[in-house]
């Protein structure tokens, strides 16, 4: 394991005073009495006991509260030893001396203690100073940082740096398996492990290390750690969403490009189709009379034809829904209308299926665009005859709530696959991957795409006794008042 950095944000109570300083304090009362003994012919007593509180406001300001204690012990006995008679002795003749030897040593005591507070008053506001620095230091590359991996780079020397310790950054779904949690420590180590909890979100937790030789961290050094810890839980809520929009991005530009691309090959396919579906008529009408065979053959181009139209409507339709270029023309309308048009259009794909119809005469009109609603109703209609066999029984109905109108289309076929009710309604998504029913999987989605533009929606589920159950809801509002006749 690498040695641990220096500490910079170490705490002031870690900073024990060795007996180098005691040293220095002595030696500069020392030489303090010296120099004042050389005086002693020049200037009076009096004068120089003024000069050893210096000493003492020096040992305070750059040794500390011990040895700025010694200094004032010190110099009153250096004072009495040599500048109070009798001389090189600790004896006091004149007892007015004991006075000045008691002020002296309160001055020497006040001045060591206000000069110790007003050091520690200047390291507080140094370790603040570098405390707010490095806050923005971190703050500022992690702006710039691009990945997790950055983040996780920058807070694992940041910590390292600032507080000689290591730090990993977990996951929340990697549990003790992963290798930061699993790395080799000595036993005695102080963890510390501070969730990452942003704004809206919190996955991650910052697991910090503290060397074997360090007794931990102090309150102060949590809280910074913990500021830190936020810090970091912005940066990484921060790079998840810029690559949730970068990908939101891609998808939207993919989108448009293939909404695109469905809009060119559908306005290009119409006309040959159309044009293969007149043909087929008038082969049909030709004289002399085709054979049956032929007539067969016919039929089949013709009915192909129509099928590869249809879908090629479903994709200029659901080209066009995506893109916004379709205008609702809504209009209150009776539902049992729309569903005619609906039964009309799809009565070929019905005719070996048995219909049920459960259309109450108290149903409310319905403001709707009358054309796409037709569409959706003919794609589940038509969806139902494909996956239902001959001779089972398609049921159309309708229920009014108080807010509002549901139109339900069910079935007593097989059934949708469990769990992909939700999923039948994406875009190219069919019941049954690979199958020889014709499809591209787009019905569901025009189902989905002109009831969310009716503020509805729409829902699939199996039904108890057995078949499926599309449910669309559309919202009941209030139709205008009628007229009254008068006679």
């Amino acid at each position: 394991m690498p040695t641990p950095a220096r500490k910079l944000f170490a705490p002031l109570t870690d900073r024990p005073v060795g007996w180098r300083a005691y040293a220095v304090a002595t030696a500069v009362v020392c030489s303090l009495a010296a120099t004042s003994a050389l005086l002693l012919r020049h200037v009076d007593p009096v004068n120089i006991v003024m000069l050893f509180p210096l000493a003492v406001l020096f040992a305070a300001v750059r040794l500390g509260r011990g040895p700025a204690v010694l200094a004032a012990f010190l110099s009153v006995g250096l004072f009495d030893f040599f500048f109070v008679a009798p001389h090189l002795t600790l004896a006091v003749s004149d007892l007015q001396y004991l006075v000045t030897f008691a002020v002296m040593l309160a001055v020497a005591l006040i001045t060591a203690e206000l000069a110790t507070g007003l050091r520690a008053q200047r390291d507080a506001a140094e370790e603040r100073e570098k405390r707010t620095r490095a806050l923005y230091e971190m703050g500022r590359e992690l702006s710039g940082a691009l990945t997790t991996e950055q983040i996780a780079e920058i807070t694992e020397r940041f910590v390292h740096d600032g507080f000689g310790a290591h730090a990993a950054l977990l996951q929340a779904d990697t549990g003790d398996d992963s290798p930061a949690a699993n790395a080799h420590y000595p036993a005695n180590n102080s963890r510390l492990v501070l969730p990452l909890q942003a704004p809206t979100r919190g996955r991650e937790t910052l697991a910090i290390v503290c060397p074997g030789d360090s007794p931990g961290f102090t309150a102060e050094q949590r809280q910074l750690l913990e500021t830190f810890a936020t810090l970091i839980a912005i940066a990484l809520e921060r790079v998840h969403y810029v690559a949730v929009a970068h990908a939101a991005q891609l998808e939207m530009a993919s989108e448009r490009l293939r909404n695109s691309l469905l809009g060119a090959l559908s306005h290009d396919l119409r006309t040959p189709l159309t044009a293969l579906v007149g043909l087929a008529d008038t082969l049909q009408l030709s004289t002399p009379p085709l054979s049956a065979e032929q007539a067969d053959l016919v039929q089949a181009i013709r009915d192909d034809a129509l099928r590869t139209s249809a879908q090629v409507n479903n994709l200029l339709d659901m080209a066009r829904l995506q893109s916004g270029q379709i205008r609702l023309r809504r209009e209150w309308q009776p539902l049992e209308e729309v569903v005619g048009a609906a039964l009309q259009a799809r009565a070929r794909q019905l005719a070996h299926h048995r219909l049920s119809f459960d259309l109450p005469a108290e149903l409310p009109l319905i403001e709707v665009d009358a054309v796409l609603m037709e569409r959706a109703l003919c794609n589940l209609l038509e969806n139902a005859a494909k996956y239902t066999p001959p001779g089972s029984t398609i049921e159309i109905a309708a229920q009014a709530h108080d807010t509002h109108v549901d139109i339900i289309i069910a079935d007593d076929g097989p059934g949708l696959p469990p769990g992909r009710e939700r999923a039948l309604f994406d875009k190219f998504s069919r019941g049954q991957g690979e199958s020889g029913i014709p499809g591209v999987g787009l019905g569901l989605s025009i189902v989905q795409a002109v009831a969310e533009a009716h503020a509805g929606s729409v829902h699939a589920e199996n039904r108890p006794g057995g078949g499926a159950r599309f449910v669309i809801e559309l919202p009941r509002g209030e139709p205008p008042a009628v007229p009254e006749r008068h006679a």
